[in-house]
């Protein structure tokens, strides 16, 4: 009994044990990498983000938020690979950029990114975001840009970049969204409010799976022509691809002297002879039968009488 016991115990904490590493597998592997749906303060996210200066390089289609900061790798990064993505699925990404607050009094953001943040907050240029991040930041100059810090209404526009990102996690937090960068908000064929914390790449899937976007941007190769047995039916037609047209029916072509005969035409037309170009040749003609010579007749004649 008491090794009964012994083994019984054994089984429950090996069973423990196993269920609880399939949960951490499950978790680790799969499940924190969903994206969330959010079902508190919906009317207020999505406020904030229709109040935002947003800016998107067009395409139409349902939107989708992208929320992050210049330096951050993983945001350039989702809008390099995913841009492409997104637009083929008929979805419009509008990115919203803002400018880290300080921290313990030390700054995390440049003057000319936030000259740079405040110009895009009020003119929502996208030749110039797309200038701003293809250019490495120890390059960027902010060029004929106004200058924010000293500029009473361009530091408010800054600030106000802060606050919207601030007030926008806070929402999200009480719905089960944790905070990270690039933040992706949109809503499902459903009209679902979901939300990302995307910084890591194994997230993206589930984003594209969400609304529809491709995987893979490369086009399809057509199937190479099958050769078709005589007798058997014909392939089924491919979408898309060329259809072939029926052999016309030619009919009897008979066969003529010195000539080419034409093939009609699909419309049903008869053969036409074409003569050659060059002198014809004479041609000869047949020999006739003779009419044959009538026999001599009998006749009398006066008698003669020689002296």
């Amino acid at each position: 009994m008491r090794r009964f016991l012994i083994w019984s115990a054994l089984a429950v904490i090996i069973g423990l044990v196993v269920a609880g590493v399939g949960y951490w597998a499950y978790w680790n592997f799969y499940a924190r990498f969903q994206p969330v749906t959010v079902t508190r303060n919906q009317g207020e996210i999505q406020r904030l983000l229709d109040e935002a200066s947003w800016l998107s390089g067009g395409g139409g289609g349902e939107p989708l938020y992208v929320i992050g900061y210049r330096d951050s790798a993983s945001f350039q990064r989702y809008q390099r690979e995913e841009a492409g993505r997104l637009r083929a699925g008929g979805v419009e990404m509008r990115v919203v950029v803002f400018a880290r607050p300080d921290r313990e009094g030390a700054p995390q953001s440049t003057p000319t990114e936030r000259s740079t943040i405040a110009e895009l907050w009020l003119s929502r240029d996208w030749s110039l975001y797309e200038r701003w991040i293809a250019t490495p930041p120890r390059n960027w100059t902010a060029a004929g840009i106004p200058e924010a810090d000293g500029n009473l209404a361009r530091s408010a526009v800054v600030e106000a970049s802060r606050q919207f990102t601030t007030r926008l996690n806070d929402l999200l937090r009480d719905a089960g969204v944790p905070t990270g960068y690039p933040l992706v908000i949109w809503r499902d064929r459903e009209g679902f409010l979901k939300a990302c914390a995307c910084a890591d790449s194994r997230s993206w899937v589930f984003v594209r799976d969400d609304v529809g976007a491709p995987d893979d941007l490369s086009a399809p190769t057509p199937p190479d022509p099958a050769d078709v047995a005589p007798g058997a039916p014909p392939p089924a037609a491919v979408e898309g691809a060329p259809q072939a047209l029926p052999y016309p029916n030619l009919g009897p072509i008979p066969p003529l002297d010195n000539g080419e005969v034409t093939p009609p035409s699909q419309g049903g037309s008869p053969p036409t002879t074409t003569r050659p170009s060059g002198p014809s040749a004479p041609r000869t003609e047949p020999a006739r039968p003779t009419t044959p010579t009538a026999p001599p007749q009998p006749s009398q004649q006066d008698d003669t009488t020689f002296f």
